[in-house]
Parts: structure tokens; sequence; C-alpha cells
């Protein structure tokens, strides 16, 4: 993390929970790694099936941070991401937002007109 940023809040609120989780006894910290793979692995599929994996997999690192390092690491990493792109989105001029819209709305219209040309198979076209 940037030594200019300040650190995110739900960075802070995690270091905070692993803390109490440390408390906990070993059976109930087992079943929050057995749970954070299990949510981790079903993200890591919805990156190429349907699902929201960019939020499922952050949420399986959360629960795995809770015991292991690396996964902190990698939150901490793609919470520091996140933030840097809210900040470039905030950024953006209103003629870039409007060349976005465009771009999205003209690839939009291709695909439907490739489905149509082309009787894409699985389309109710």
């Amino acid at each position: 993390m940037s030594a200019t940023r300040e650190e995110p809040a739900l960075v802070r609120k995690l270091r905070a929970r692993q803390a109490e989780h440390r408390q906990k006894g070993k059976a109930y910290r087992a079943a929050f790694v057995v749970a954070g793979f299990t949510v981790l692995v079903a993200g890591l599929a919805m990156f190429v099936l349907p699902g929201p994996a960019l939020i499922v997999v952050p949420i399986g690192l959360a629960i795995l941070s809770l015991e292991f390092a690396w996964a902190g690491r990698l939150l901490e990493m793609a919470l520091d991401k996140a933030e840097e792109a809210k900040e470039s989105a905030k950024g953006t001029s209103t003629t870039q937002r409007i060349l976005v819209g465009l771009g999205g709305g003209l690839a939009v219209a291709a695909f439907a007109v490739c489905a149509i040309l082309y009787d894409i198979p699985g389309l109710p076209v």
C-alpha cells in the first residue's frame, strides 16, 4: 500500500476482527478455514461461470485472512486497487464518461446485430 494513502476502513476493521478471531477455539477456526476456501473456490469458478466473482472472491479472502497472512495481504492489495480505481473514476471527465457509455452501447448493438444475422445458438432471436 502506498505511503501517501490512508489504509481503507475495511482493513482497519479486519485487523480488529483478526485479534478477536484468534481467541476462538480450534474447531471454530477450522470451520472458518473450510468456509473461506469454499467461498474462495466458488468465487474463482465464477470467473468462468455466471456469478458475481468480483464480490465473492474478496469475501472468501476476508474469511481466510482471519487465519492466513497471505490472504490478508491479497485482500489488502485488492482493497487498495479498488480504492485507486474509485479515485481514478472520480477524476474522469464528462467526455470520457460519454465515450465509455457510447462504446458500451455500440458493443451491445454489435452483439445484437451478430445474434440476429448469424443466429447464435441459445439466444431467443
